[in-house]
């Protein structure tokens, strides 16, 4: 998948632990783990809301798109 999600560097840059930002956003650990590893097929906004709401962030700053081989965007 081209979606890459950047949890692990924002939680390093906020010096906070995944277990914090759980009870924050009361999203489960097992949850947040699979965010961080990139093994997450989908991302409710609700969570999304609340874990920009509690990482001070925007979504861009907690995804990027890096396209892989046969993914790149064709030019018109």
């Amino acid at each position: 998948m081209a979606i890459r999600v950047q949890l692990d560097r924002i939680l390093l840059e906020r010096r906070m632990s995944l277990t914090e930002l759980s009870d924050r956003v009361g999203v489960t650990i097992a949850n947040l783990s699979i965010l961080k590893t990139g093994k997450a097929r989908a991302v409710r906004f609700t969570t999304l809301d609340a874990l920009c709401r509690e990482l001070n962030c925007q979504p861009g700053d907690l995804m990027t798109y890096e396209p892989g081989p046969g993914e790149a965007h064709e030019e018109d």
